[in-house]
């Protein structure tokens, strides 16, 4: 068991000093004129003898406190030696299956990119906030990654490492990342998709029913595009016009997916694009279930899932960024992604509808997402601006009738 009481004493640094008499210095004196640190001292879970030296007393008497309080949650043994290449290890084998497949990705290419850093026999309780320091600055140096790419490391190493604490690796505290704050990344400006530009995308596509359909379901329903490209028959009320967006299992027909976040939600569709699905199901090969994927795509998607050489990084559909490109510029519309579809949706819904509503639709997690990144400034807005302050003047010069 741990000691009830963790100790604060003195450590000598040299030994007892003589008198003006050359006699050893009484015990009561040596406070004063006897060199020492302070040490902490306590016994873990384990049995085994812990310390740890201070230069100063307030130091030492700080970390005894919160010491304590590990001590009396049976949680004050030491971490555990364990270098920064066993811990990715062990982290990549403990986080799959628990998070999408995306995510571990994510940590397992980050963790990686640190290790090679850092050197793989590091042990990970002597990482500190210097060395995650350093491995930001090597990244900004090199000039290789973006800004908002190199926050993501940060943000992906801080969740690793707070990890490594919930494993009691380190002690909590110790993050090295958490002091570090994330570069000031200035946002690129999102570009709204008016009504006239989106015309002249379903024009461009006219010979393409297929992109003709991705389009106007986008523009309409504000989905991701992902979400789009896995959309089956089954998912699609044309009775109430609404897609319903949703996880669902793998099967011999169908692919295993998850929408962002892991949140189900009902978004509405349009007339014409419901009218746009009614023309793709008839092109549709009997039992076939999915709407853009190919039975040819499918059954190759399917096949490396079984051979354990699928991940949910790879593209459904292939070139889809690429042939959308070739669609806007013969539209001539200004320089736009797929997703600016889904951010215009969302800002159309924003004008008529309430905030709590636009956020459910657009199935953010944080509402923040949605005010920060979702809500475009149109150019009709910048009119109503400049018209709010010429209104109240000329109100204001009225002149009321006796």
């Amino acid at each position: 068991m741990a000691t009830i009481k963790v100790g604060v004493y003195r450590k000598w640094l040299e030994p007892v000093p003589n008198d003006a008499d050359g006699n050893p210095m009484p015990k009561e004196l040596w406070n004063k004129n006897r060199r020492h640190n302070w040490a902490v001292r306590w016994v873990g879970n384990n049995g085994k003898r812990y310390g740890k030296i201070f230069k100063t007393k307030r130091e030492a008497e700080r970390f005894a406190h919160l010491t304590q309080e590990k001590v009396n949650k049976g949680k004050a043994d030491r971490p555990k030696n364990i270098t920064i290449k066993d811990f990715r290890i062990e982290h990549e084998k403990i986080l799959k299956g628990q998070v999408s497949q995306s995510s571990y990705i994510e940590h397992r290419y980050t963790l990686r990119l640190f290790e090679n850093f850092i050197g793989e026999t590091k042990l990970l309780d002597k990482i500190h906030t210097c060395d995650a320091e350093a491995f930001i600055a090597d990244k900004l140096a090199s000039k290789k990654f973006a800004y908002a790419t190199i926050n993501k490391y940060h943000r992906t190493l801080k969740a690793i490492f707070n990890r490594a604490i919930d494993r009691e690796y380190i002690d909590e505290g110790t993050n090295p990342f958490v002091k570090i704050k994330p570069r000031k990344v200035t946002a690129t400006p999102n570009h709204y998709v008016t009504v006239k530009e989106f015309l002249a995308l379903l024009d461009s596509a006219k010979n393409k029913l297929w992109w003709k359909t991705f389009i106007s379901i986008a523009y309409s329903s504000g989905l991701r595009r992902n979400e789009i490209v896995h959309l089956t028959w089954k998912h699609v009320d044309f009775v109430n016009q609404r897609i319903e967006v949703s996880a669902r299992k793998g099967s011999d027909n169908i692919i295993p997916w998850e929408p962002k976040g892991r949140t189900n939600r009902i978004v509405p569709v349009s007339e014409d694009a419901l009218k746009l699905l009614i023309d793709m199901q008839v092109n549709t090969p009997e039992g076939h279930p999915y709407i853009f994927i190919s039975p040819k795509r499918l059954k190759r998607v399917l096949e490396r899932i079984d051979e354990g050489s699928w991940h949910d990084r790879i593209e459904v559909i292939n070139g889809m960024s690429r042939d959308f490109e070739v669609i806007r510029e013969n539209a001539r519309v200004t320089k736009c992604t797929l997703h600016d579809l889904r951010r215009s949706a969302i800002t159309n819904w924003a004008d008529k509808l309430p905030f709590q509503t636009v956020h459910k639709l657009a199935g953010h997690k944080s509402v923040k997402t949605t005010m920060d990144f979702y809500l475009s400034v149109r150019q009709e807005d910048y009119q109503k601006a400049n018209n709010i302050l010429n209104e109240m003047i000329e109100a204001e010069f009225q002149v009321t009738p006796n």
